[in-house]
């Protein structure tokens, strides 16, 4: 039957596939593709635990005690039965060898499939038996977790092939479903197979919803019980647009999708157009079109749609997901040379580690915060942990060498915070002298994302070489509004009056004193905001590179002198989102 459950729309763009739910059971695990040769060592590995698992459970039955109950007996032997059912172990292999998932993703994604026709049962003891089979699997993923592979990298296609979708010559598109995405789980899946994804959970500019943007998917977050209400494998349509999930869509619409999504194809094919195209505003007003990225080889996409530099590189994703160990100096120093490098002497930005909120390093990283986006996240962690910044500020220090390297601080907000960075940004470079080690020279610059930084742009405009306003954070924290939470998505306005003056005065004050400023948050990326951000100035945009082509038609069509009255009419209204959509 079909049904749609909605969300918020953070990602453009229709997506036609099958769900794939991760891990929707209450049984954690991680997620990663294998390569096709690694299919015999998979399944072996799975072998090895079930056995394991079914001796452990046999040498229970042989050690019983003779007073033990006759239920425990009985449970034990449903428990190997479970084990040894076809139905399992058939359902699991057929993840593993269609699909290339990792031997625990198999086991989970099986185990939801078969918990469902459990609770289809009518006889009520049957359904119970679902208990039976969750602790069953349990007990083999135990054992795997204790013998689990590396994670390899994911392969670029699927394997399966289908002949239900539109065009039976293609491998069928996937669909992510899941209660939540973490950086490093988005990161893991970025260079998959999946045409799209659903979260139960997120706001438009959480971390989740920014890197899809990234990855140019269509996505929809903010869906409460998608991962419910969604079965693995059911045909989906994700609209990136509205913000809607359809679920076993009808023919009629999946037509009627599939006209939208070949319109938005040939949309993307007129934007691509524009590439060479310089980003001058109709009365000759230079923009320049920057990109934000995660990792080096982003550079590759920066470039295809002709990016003009790095805005803003997020250094924390090299520090995330790895249980605690750290990428050293010379790794970090590795990965921004190859950055500089790829980007052909134009500028890269690169912060420093901004880690806290929706961006923890690991699954255990903040649990003990009440309030992480207002914790020790940021440049307050770098500071409280000075060897770690001090091999950073040595990394991106040695990668100047390079090219343009630009160095970006977060989350300043004290005076006593910008001395003790500049004076350890002045160490490191003493401690790469004292080792003959070669480094450029290099602009520094700070974020403007909170509020008390953007009402005290004297002391950040005395000691940077530049400004940067972090959108995101920035609203966040101007109206006390989580950003990842989608219980109070509703309230998180860039629009709001008070957030348009924290920009435009930062902005202004830029200008007057000859300090460039750029704005690297979402806004940036948005085509409804461009003509409202060149009227208060703003010549500098940072964004993912599939939104660049968008903006840089918005800035071809706009006459930035005309918009400086209209701008400010905006700023000036009690209702700016009403004057936006004149």
């Amino acid at each position: 039957m079909t049904f749609a459950v909605h969300g918020l729309a953070v990602a453009r763009g229709i997506a036609i596939g099958r769900a794939v739910l991760v891990a929707s059971s209450r049984v954690d695990v991680t997620h990663y593709f294998i390569q096709a040769d690694q299919i015999q060592s998979e399944l072996k590995r799975l072998g090895v635990a079930r056995d394991a698992v079914i001796d452990e459970l046999q040498r229970l039955q042989t050690d019983m005690p003779k007073d033990a109950p006759l239920e425990l007996a009985a449970l034990l032997d449903v428990h190997l039965m479970l084990l040894q059912d076809e139905t399992l172990s058939a359902g699991v292999r057929q993840w593993v060898t269609e699909r290339l998932y990792n031997a625990e993703w198999a086991l989970t994604t099986q185990l939801d499939i078969i918990s469902r026709q459990f609770d289809e049962m009518e006889d009520s003891y049957l359904r119970e038996r679902k208990a039976d089979l969750e602790q069953v699997v349990e007990r083999v993923l135990r054992y795997l977790k204790g013998a689990a592979q590396p994670v390899a990298a994911p392969p670029p296609r699927a394997p399966r092939q289908q002949d239900l979708l539109l065009d039976d010559t293609l491998d069928v598109p996937l669909v992510l479903v899941a209660h939540d995405l973490s950086p490093a789980d988005m990161l893991q899946f970025k260079k998959s197979l999946f045409a799209g994804f659903v979260t139960d959970v997120g706001g438009r500019t959480s971390h989740t919803a920014i890197v899809a943007r990234s990855m140019d998917i269509p996505a929809v977050v903010g869906a409460r019980s998608a991962s419910f209400l969604v079965r693995q494998d059911d045909w989906v349509i994700i609209d990136g647009d509205a913000g809607v999930m359809i679920v076993d869509p009808s023919p009629i619409i999946l037509a009627e999708y599939g006209f939208k999504q070949r319109q938005g194809e040939l949309e993307r094919g007129r934007l691509a157009r524009l590439k060479n195209t310089p980003s001058v505003t109709l009365d000759g007003q230079k923009v320049e079109l920057l990109v934000n990225i995660e990792q080096p080889e982003d550079t590759v996409g920066a470039l295809a749609v002709g990016a003009v530099g790095v805005g803003l590189f997020r250094s924390e994703f090299l520090f995330m997901g790895r249980e605690g160990r750290l990428p050293d100096e010379e790794e970090q120093y590795q990965a921004y040379r190859q950055a500089v490098e790829g980007m052909n002497g134009m500028p890269v930005t690169i912060r420093t580690v901004d880690v806290g909120a929706d961006k923890p390093l690991d699954s255990r990283h903040d649990a003990a915060h009440l309030n992480p986006a207002l914790g020790l996240r940021a440049i307050r962690w770098s500071l409280s942990e000075p060897a770690m910044f001090l091999s950073q500020l040595r990394a991106i220090l040695r990668a100047s060498a390079y090219g343009q390297v630009h160095l970006l601080i977060p989350m300043l907000a004290h005076a006593n915070e910008i001395r003790q960075t500049l004076e350890l940004i002045e160490k490191a470079r003493e401690q790469l002298d004292k080792r003959g080690q070669a480094y450029g020279p290099m602009k520094i610059g700070a974020m403007i994302e909170v509020p008390a930084a953007a009402m005290s742009l004297p002391l950040f405009l005395r000691y940077f070489d530049f400004l940067s306003i972090g959108t995101n954070d920035l609203i966040q924290y101007t109206l006390a509004i989580d950003r990842a939470d989608e219980s109070v998505a509703h309230l998180y306005d860039q629009l709001h009056p008070a957030v348009l003056r924290l920009i435009a005065n930062t902005i202004a004050a830029g200008q007057a004193n000859g300090r460039p400023v750029s704005v690297c948050g979402e806004m940036a990326g948005d085509p409804t905001m461009t003509r409202l951000l060149l009227g208060l100035g703003l010549r500098s945009f940072s964004m993912h590179p599939s939104q660049i082509l968008s903006v840089k038609q918005e800035i071809l069509r706009a006459d930035a002198g005309k918009l400086e009255a209209w701008a400010q009419a905006v700023l000036d209204s009690e209702e700016p989102a009403a004057l936006l959509l004149e």
